[in-house]
Parts: structure tokens; sequence; C-alpha cells
């Protein structure tokens, strides 16, 4: 089995040195991502594009081999080969003839064919006679240069046939690090996860800053998807999550900011703080989800504002998307099901927010502050290597017990929004199931007879297991989750 792995076309366009580079950095990303995997394989490289042997052992594993090429920062698409040799020009149309006449029956096509070597002809003599060969000797719809219903593409490599039979396009962007290391404001939500996903794409080696407004609930549920960030698209580096309590400096907030102040106050208090963990990162370049005109603290001119708390640049790459916008990138990258869990922790709420922030007014309301707090808070987050991340969740979340097959007279709440529940609705034969959806278990919960066993259900699990946790929490320690 053969992939070659085509680089994403600004790779391909940067000068001869730089695309060397970037391309020797996907090559040795894709090592050792496979080599982590425990799948083996060899990557040769090329002018544009790598060349992916699976050896023996993994021939079984396509499927898997496939989803791990396609979440690498750097890879445009991907395409399954084989790999041939040939006689002639004749021998090359039979040969693709045989891949390909199933597939051209009623339908138009054209012929791309690349040389490289020396060979009598060109690659342009080669695409028009295979092509009038294929229009000749097959049922086709004839040759269409324009909006083919089938591309027909093989490339001719010293005596070596290389045909492509499946194009699957990939994440795109650069390959890690070929950009500066950034840190990440990340609260869990939609905007911060997509924020961080774009990053990453870019080739910036991305770490995580996490200020915790909810307790001990909301840090589990954003060690989870920092952890699935970077698990599925930068598992090839090494990255840190901090942990900052900020409770103490928002309770400061609330007791001596003015309430139209506060939001802006905040803000500019979470830069201050990301920046001092950036400094003990090295890390020049702070990333947020704001998007233009979203909420109150994010105008232009309070964004002007908020930048000013902080030398470090930072970078906004939501800051044109709408929330639609950013709520399908989220269910794309695969964050939808951690974000739509996770509580709005905006630590405070303004009952009329400003807009149009003045500098010496928040300079004032900030003079207020107890900044020593800020200082301790930074002294006692807690620094871990992502990859930690994902055991030290499952040791916090392992008192809620997980079944694949329901005892009898179980009792299932379908936690799901009312529109899942309506698009894939849960069907149990024999087992009563009840409606409630995420956001209204917590008051809803309490009314129901607590005697009883109840199993929380969701698509994947992330949802159920979380919410299962805060009803542990509350006493009610007979839940538990189904994942069928």
């Amino acid at each position: 089995m053969k992939f070659i792995i085509r680089l994403h076309p600004e790779i391909i366009i940067k000068s001869r040195n730089v695309r060397k580079r970037f391309t020797r950095l996907l090559e040795g990303n894709i090592r050792l991502i496979f080599k982590r995997n425990h799948l083996s394989v060899e990557v040769r490289s090329s002018w544009d594009k790598l060349l992916l042997l699976v050896n023996p052992s993994a021939q079984d594993k396509q499927e898997q081999i496939i989803e791990l090429l396609q979440r690498i920062p750097g890879i445009d698409q991907i395409l399954l080969v084989q790999e041939s040799t040939f006689s002639d020009l004749d021998d090359i149309c039979r040969q693709v003839k045989a891949s390909w006449q199933a597939v051209l029956v009623g339908k138009s096509f054209v012929v791309r064919a690349k040389r490289r070597g020396s060979h009598p002809f060109s690659s342009l003599e080669a695409s028009r006679y295979v092509g009038g060969y294929l229009n000749q000797n097959c049922d086709s719809a004839g040759v269409k240069l324009k909006n083919p219903d089938v591309t027909i593409e093989f490339e001719v490599d010293g005596d070596k046939l290389i045909q492509s039979h499946w194009r699957i396009k990939c994440l795109g962007g650069m390959p890690l690090p070929s950009q500066e290391d950034v840190l990440s404001l990340i609260s869990g939500g939609y905007d911060s996860g997509v924020a961080t996903y774009q990053m990453i794409r870019r080739g910036a080696r991305t770490h995580y800053c996490f200020f915790n407004l909810g307790g001990r609930e909301h840090e589990i549920g954003v060690k989870q998807v920092s952890y699935y960030l970077w698990k599925r698209y930068s598992e090839s580096h090494r990255v840190k999550f901090v942990a900052v309590d900020f409770a103490p400096i928002v309770a400061d907030i609330l007791e001596n900011v003015e309430n139209s102040q506060m939001g802006v106050v905040l803000k500019r208090m979470m830069v201050r703080a990301a920046s001092l963990v950036a400094d003990k990162l090295d890390i020049c370049a702070l990333v947020t989800g704001e998007s233009l005109g979203q909420v109150s603290s994010q105008t232009l001119t309070n964004l002007s504002v908020i930048d000013r708390a902080t030398d470090k640049l930072i970078l906004r790459p939501l800051i044109c998307m709408d929330k639609l916008e950013i709520i399908d990138a989220a269910k794309h990258i695969g964050t939808e099901e951690f974000a739509k869990i996770m509580p709005e922790y905006c630590g405070v709420i303004s009952n009329k927010p400003t807009i149009k922030a003045d500098l010496s007014k928040i300079e004032e309301e900030e003079s207020k502050l107890d900044f020593n707090l800020l200082e301790r808070a930074i002294m006692l987050a807690k620094m871990r290597d992502i990859r930690t991340i994902a055991e030290e969740t499952e040791q916090e979340t392992q008192v809620v017990a997980s079944v694949d097959v329901l005892p009898v007279d179980s009792i299932v709440l379908d936690i799901r929004s009312p529109d899942e529940q309506d698009e894939k609705p849960l069907l149990l034969p024999n087992v009563t199931v009840m409606h409630i959806p995420f956001f209204k278990l917590a008051s809803q919960f309490p009314l129901l007879d607590t005697d009883k066993k109840y199993f929380l259900y969701c698509d994947r699990g992330v949802m159920s297991q979380l919410q299962a946790l805060l009803l542990h929490e509350q006493g009610y320690d007979k839940v538990q989750v189904y994942r069928p």
C-alpha cells in the first residue's frame, strides 16, 4: 500500500530553502506520529510531495492510516496509489484501461499525466495517447477537458507507472512548528477551541492557558477539550496546559470595580495573567477566540483597550467570523460536543456594559484592585505536560461507571438537546427513556425519584460523563452513564 502525500499549495510556492525546511518538518512529524501509533511506514521525500510506503505489518490498517494523515497540518491531500513497471506507451494504455474501464462507463473523462526521467514522449503526449486509447476502447461518454465526470491521473517515473485511485482531502495549513509558539486562552467553549485549531493548522505550536472560574468540573471539561485538540491535530509536539485559579481576581473585581467597566477589566486582567504565563514559557504571542462585535467587550474600542494591558501580540483568528460559522467549524473539527456542555463562566456580568471603554477610566478602576492577587495566582498556577491530561481526567471521572448493557427496569435519561433528540431518537425496547436536555438536568433531576438508578446518554459520552460527575458530587451516587 502506498500513498502520495501532496503538500499544502503555500508550501510549494515558497523559496527552495523554505520549502525544503517545511518539507523536512512535515516528514519528521509524519514519522513521529506513526511511530507513536505503532504503525510501520516509510516516508520518502520529493520536490513537491512525499511518498508513504506502508510496511507489511500495517497493511490491514488502511482506515487508521488515512485518518492519521488527514489531521496532520501541512498535508493538502493524499492519493492511494498503485505502482507497476511498464515497457512502452501501449503498455501504459493497457494498464490504465484495466484500472479505470469499469469507472468510465457512461461518463466523460480527462487524462492528466506527469513524467519524470528520460522517455521518448512528453507528459502532454502521454495524456493525449492514453486518452485517445481509452476513448476508443471504453464505454465512456468521451473526453471532456473541462469539468469531466472523472479525472484519471498517473505518473511516469523512470520505468515505474504510478496510478492514483483515491484522492482524499486533508487538513492543509503549515507543518508544526514552522511558526513560533503561541499561548491560547482556552475556555472550553466554541470560540477558543476553533481559534486554537486555526493556530495549530497554521503551524504554530499552541500551548493552553485556562482561567478557572467554575471550580473542579470546569477544569475537567477544559482539560478534556484541550487534550482532544492536541491529540488530534498536534500530537507530534509536546505542549503545556496551564490552569490558573482566577476566582480571587474575579471576587476583587466584583467588589471594587464599577459595574459597567467590569467586563473590560476582567479581560485585561486575563491578558496580564496570560502574559506572565507566556513569559515563563518564552512565548511572544497570545491567542483568543474573540470575534468583532460578538459581545460588548469585543467592540473595536474595547479590544484596543484590552490590547494595551500587554506588550504581547494578541492574535484573534476568528475576528471576522460570525457565531454560526464558528459553530460549524467546531462541528467540523470535533469540539462541538465539548463546547455545548460547557457553561459560560464569564465571571462578571455587567448590567449596562460599556461598549466604548475609556483607557483612563479603566486604569482608574484597576487602581482599586489588589495586583498581588494576580501575582499569587500565577505563582500557584498548575503547569502540566499535555500528555498527562488524559490519565488525570480518567482518574478524576472514574467514579462514574459506564455500561453498554442496561439492567432490567432501567431508566435512561437522554440529555441531548431537543434538536438532536428529534433528529436521531433513542429507541430502546422495554426501557424507559426520559428526555431531559443537559441544560435542564440540574433543576429537574432533584424532582425525580432518586431511589432509582438512572443512566445518562449522549452521542459520544462526553456530556453524560461530565453531567454524571456533577450529580455525583451533589450526592446522587446511583447515576451512571449508558454507552452502547
